[in-house]
């Protein structure tokens, strides 16, 4: 897989061998043939919670999926467990970028597999409530650090908070969630997101599926 490989690049190579149609993946996964037709031909993306059910319903962890690392006719249980001795470098030669609405993503790392944290460096689109959607839901934790400019986090059981500069936040992913820029055009954060689970996009709690499909 080359460098910097697009979502649609990815979910085609993935297609491509297991041997699938578009409507066969579109079964599986549980998202429109439309919709998935456009996500592979780049003119659509994923929000992060219908990125974990497509690779969730495939037995896949997140890292998994964007790893695209294995040989023709291999699946990610093929690939045994590493346990110890890990490193990756960030560049642009393990990194998967993905545009929707709110967030523009920038998946860190993906060589790795089956890692209980998935590095996400993150520019923050979206000014409003109304211009962002519903809230975000998805299993684990997480951590946000502003790198750049500032952000108001919305959080379903809590108060709005504005975050700065050198400013960072921890919360339970499965609390609704929201991060919108804040006196500035975007703002840029560094996230990680974790799990219990070895399987970090296990057990999936989906948005509805328009509201949760952005366009890039």
């Amino acid at each position: 897989m080359k460098k910097n490989a697009t979502l649609g690049q990815l979910i085609g190579a993935l297609r491509q061998r297991n041997g699938w149609t578009l409507k066969q993946m579109s079964d599986k996964v549980g998202i429109p043939l439309s919709t998935l037709a456009k996500v592979e031909g780049d003119k659509l993306s994923l929000s992060y919670d219908k990125l974990e059910q497509f690779t969730g319903r495939l037995g896949l962890s997140m890292a998994e999926f964007l790893a695209q690392d294995r040989g023709p006719g291999a699946t990610a249980k093929d690939s045994p467990p590493v346990v110890t001795g890990r490193r990756s470098l960030t560049g642009d030669s393990n990194s998967v970028r993905i545009h929707t609405g709110a967030y523009d993503y920038e998946y860190l790392c993906t060589d790795l597999r089956r890692k209980r944290m998935v590095p996400i460096l993150t520019q923050v689109l979206a000014h409003t409530l109304a211009e962002f959607g519903d809230l975000v839901r998805h299993q684990g934790e997480e951590f946000i650090y502003v790198v750049e400019g500032t952000i108001e986090v919305h959080l379903e059981f809590y108060a709005p908070v504005t975050l700065r500069q050198g400013q960072g936040i921890y919360i339970d992913s499965m609390m609704g969630h929201a991060y919108l820029a804040k006196d500035c055009e975007r703002a840029l954060v560094l996230g990680v997101c974790s799990s219990d689970d070895g399987n970090l996009q296990g057990d999936l709690i989906t948005l509805a599926e328009e509201s949760a499909e952005r366009p890039a």
